[in-house]
């Protein structure tokens, strides 16, 4: 998902009794800047004047910090959402094991999640997802004098893995037992510094790190895994005002071009999928683009 700079500092999380007496204060206005919890256009929003965005960092090309500044796919389409609420967003970078319970979208420290997560019955237990705004497929990456040719050829060797993703679990339900590394650029950094010899993560996050010349000439792609993912953004359960807002920005923005924009920019060649108007990058194309 280049060298980014560290992580974000932490919002402050308010007292319960604050944030109670802040909801009563703001709860019916139609605007607000600051402070506590406020309603703007019918939806509801933890804190007042920004729309509060949980992610997990670095995650490349959907949110890693550039220049000083967190950017990425899914931070340019979660700004089409703020924008039509005439807010700003502001992002909580989190741990990812939050995202599968709702944790801080339960306990009023964000509005919504976008942290390129994969829609799935399990996760839908805990967490209301946006229409899909992104199909996926996993990738594997090993270094170019590995010898190692595809998925297959992995038995008996040291294979990485994101914890709590897809990737890793997808490589456990193949009989593989990943070594899980914290964060995307941890499982490059496995790879590279010979933790292990080859990873299993999200194909655009394989094409961010291959567009670096240094990387393009350690390593490549062996296989690409059609595992039939789908990306979406998350809101608390219930939350039906913030997730037609979300499903909203996201239809607009495909009608209009913007959504093909920011998919070019970050992701790469763009193509509609007849299956759910989504856009899917071809790997074959993608990696000629890198």
């Amino acid at each position: 998902m280049k060298t980014f700079l560290g992580r974000r500092s932490r919002f402050l999380a308010a007292t319960t009794a604050t944030a109670a007496l802040a909801l009563v204060v703001a709860g019916c206005s139609s605007s607000g800047s600051g402070g506590g919890p406020t309603t703007v256009k019918g939806v509801h929003l933890v804190k007042g004047g920004q729309l509060t965005t949980c992610t997990h960092l670095p995650y490349p090309p959907f949110q890693s910090e550039i220049d000083g500044k967190v950017q990425g796919f899914d931070v340019s389409l979660i700004d089409l959402v703020a924008k039509n609420l005439g807010v700003k967003q502001q992002i909580l970078d989190t741990p990812f094991e939050n995202f599968k319970t709702g944790a801080f979208l339960n306990s009023g420290q964000c509005d919504l999640a976008a942290a390129g997560m994969t829609i799935t019955a399990e996760r839908r237990k805990n967490v209301d997802f946006s229409d899909p705004y992104f199909e996926a497929t996993q990738a594997v990456l090993v270094a170019k004098n590995s010898g190692i040719t595809s998925f297959a050829g992995l038995k008996g060797k040291k294979l990485g893995a994101q914890a709590q993703t897809t990737g890793e679990d997808f490589a456990r339900s193949k009989g593989y037992d990943p070594v899980s590394f914290a964060s995307s650029d941890a499982v490059l950094n496995g790879l590279r510094t010979g933790q292990v010899q080859a990873v299993v993560i999200d194909y655009p996050v394989v094409q961010g790190w291959l567009k670096d010349k240094a990387n393009a000439n350690a390593f490549k792609v062996v296989d690409n895994l059609k595992t039939g993912e789908q990306y979406g953004f998350t809101v608390k359960k219930g939350n039906k005002a913030l997730l037609d807002a979300v499903n909203t920005a996201l239809k607009d923005a495909k009608a209009d071009g913007t959504y093909k924009k920011v998919y070019e920019k970050w992701i790469g060649p763009y193509a509609v999928s007849t299956a759910n108007g989504a856009s899917v990058a071809s790997p074959a194309a993608s990696a000629s683009a890198s």
